[in-house]
C-alpha cells in the first residue's frame, strides 16, 4: 500500500473515539492523529481522557512553587541548543556557586513558600558523585522540608564516569544523601538522528531511558520531558513518546510528561527551526491520548506563552508547572514569559479551572476555590522589583517563571 493510500484509508474519527474512550493507540495511529486530526477534535478527545482520569477533581489544575538552583554553567557536552553553558577552559564565562550561596537560595525558597528545588547545572569535568552527595546532604540537613527534585540521566552518566562507579551506585548514593526524585533533565529528543544533531556528546536516547529505568527500579521516580522544534520530524516526535511509554509500561516510574519548545536565541542552532503553538498544543493532546500510562501532562508556558498555557488545559494538560523563583537556562535562550503566584492563579481560573498548589508528588496543598481567600504574595512581589541578574550580586532577582 502506498503512503498516500494508507493516509486516505485512516479513519481519524474512529481512532479518536477509541482513544477518548480509553483505548490504547499505536504509534502509527498517534502519528496520523498528530498530523491529520482536526485540532479541536483532537483537544476534545484528550480532554475527555483527562476528565475521566481525574473524575471528581477534573475541575482542578495544579501548580507548584519551586526554585531552580544552577550550581555551575561549566559543561563538557556543548549541546547546540543551549545558551547557558560555558566550556571548561572559558574562565571568563564559567562560574560555580559555593555551598553557602546554594544554602542561602534554599532559605529564600522556604521563606517564599517554595516546596521544591531543582538542582541543575552543567556537566562539570570535576564533579563526580561526591560533589552531589555533599550538597544534597547539606541541603537536607538545613532544609528537610524541601524536596530535591533534580538532575537526570545525563548527570548520572557523567558523575558515575567521573567517580568511576556504576550508575546503580551513583543513584543509590545521591538518593541516600537526599535526592528525592529526578527531574527528567537531558531527554531532549530520544531518537538517534535528532539527538545526534543537537546533542552529539550526550548519551544515546536508549541509554538515557536505561538509566531512568534503573532509577525507577531503585525507588527513585522521575518526570519525562521533550524538546520540540530543533528540526525533528513528526515521526521522530511520536517515536520519542513511544520510547518513554515502553519504559513506563515496565516501571511505572514516570510521574509526568512535559513537552517544551526550543528557544532560538544565543545558541548554535540560531533559530533555524521552531515548533508552532499549534504543534505544541497537538503534542499536549497526543501525549494525553498516547501516554495512557503516565498520570500527569504538564503545560510548559515558559516557552510558549501564557495563552498557550491556558489552552493546554483544554488539550489534556492537568498541570501548569511551577512558579519558578529562579530560572536561568531556558531564559538564556530567549524565554521571556514571566509570572507570579497571583497571576498563575488567575490564569488557571480564566481557563475555567480551579487552581491548586501541589507537592512534587501532586498532592494538593491548598485549593484556591474561593477568590476571597487568595494569598497575597507581598514578599514575593518585593523580590521581583530587584534589579540584579543571575550570577551577579549576592541577592539576584528572583524571576518568577514556569518550569519543567
Amino acid at each position: 500500500m502506498t503512503e498516500n493510500a494508507d493516509h486516505m484509508s485512516f479513519d481519524v474519527t474512529a481512532v479518536l473515539e477509541r482513544a477518548a474512550a480509553g483505548g490504547r493507540i499505536t504509534p502509527e495511529e498517534a502519528l496520523h492523529l498528530y498530523r491529520d486530526a482536526p485540532l479541536h477534535a483532537l483537544g476534545s478527545a484528550a480532554d475527555a481522557v483527562r476528565r475521566r482520569r481525574y473524575a471528581g477533581t477534573e475541575h482542578i489544575a495544579t501548580y507548584i512553587i519551586e526554585r531552580n538552583i544552577n550550581y555551575t554553567n561549566v559543561c563538557v557536552t556543548a549541546c547546540k541548543f543551549c545558551a547557558f553553558y560555558a566550556a571548561p577552559k572559558d574562565t571568563a564565562k564559567g562560574w560555580t556557586r559555593d555551598l553557602d550561596d546554594i544554602l542561602r537560595r534554599c532559605a529564600e525558597t522556604v521563606e517564599l513558600g517554595g516546596t521544591q528545588i531543582m538542582f541543575q547545572g552543567g556537566h562539570h569535568p570535576d564533579y563526580g558523585v561526591e560533589y552531589y552527595e555533599k550538597h544534597f546532604a547539606a541541603i537536607k540537613a538545613d532544609f528537610p522540608q524541601l524536596v530535591i527534585h533534580s538532575l537526570g540521566a545525563s548527570e548520572v552518566e557523567h558523575m558515575a564516569r567521573i567517580s568511576k562507579v556504576s550508575v546503580e551506585e551513583a543513584i543509590t548514593r545521591i538518593h541516600e544523601a537526599g535526592l528525592d526524585s529526578f527531574a527528567g533533565a537531558g531527554a531532549e529528543l530520544l531518537p538517534e538522528r535528532p539527538r545526534k544533531a543537537i546533542a552529539p556528546l550526550k548519551e544515546s536516547g536508549e541509554r538515557w531511558l536505561e538509566i531512568m529505568e534503573t532509577a525507577h527500579g531503585l525507588g527513585v521516580e522521575s518526570t519525562s520531558t521533550m524538546l520540540m522544534g530543533t528540526g525533528e520530524t513528526n515521526a521522530e516526535r511520536i517515536e520519542h513518546l513511544r520510547m518513554i511509554r515502553d519504559v513506563q509500561d515496565r516501571t511505572g516510574g514516570f510521574r509526568a510528561f512535559i513537552p517544551y519548545t526550543y528557544q532560538p536565541e544565543n545558541n548554535h542552532l540560531k533559530g533555524r527551526t521552531q515548533a508552532t503553538i499549534f504543534e505544541y498544543l497537538r503534542m499536549i493532546a497526543i501525549a494525553r491520548l498516547f501516554m495512557d500510562n503516565i498520570a500527569h501532562i504538564q503545560g510548559s508556558w515558559l516557552t510558549t506563552g501564557k495563552e498557550a498555557g491556558q489552552l493546554s488545559l483544554h488539550y489534556g494538560a492537568d498541570d501548569l508547572g511551577s512558579i519558578m523563583l529562579e530560572e536561568n537556562v531556558v531564559s538564556a535562550a530567549g524565554a521571556k514569559h514571566r509570572s507570579n503566584r497571583m497571576e498563575i492563579i488567575d490564569l488557571i481560573r480564566r481557563a475555567g479551572r480551579v487552581p491548586a498548589q501541589r507537592t512534587t508528588t501532586y498532592e494538593h496543598i491548598v485549593v484556591h476555590d474561593d477568590p476571597a481567600n487568595d494569598p497575597v504574595d507581598e514578599r514575593v512581589m518585593s523580590h521581583i522589583s530587584s534589579t540584579a541578574i543571575e550570577g551577579g550580586t549576592a541577592h539576584p532577582e528572583l524571576k518568577l517563571l514556569a518550569s519543567n
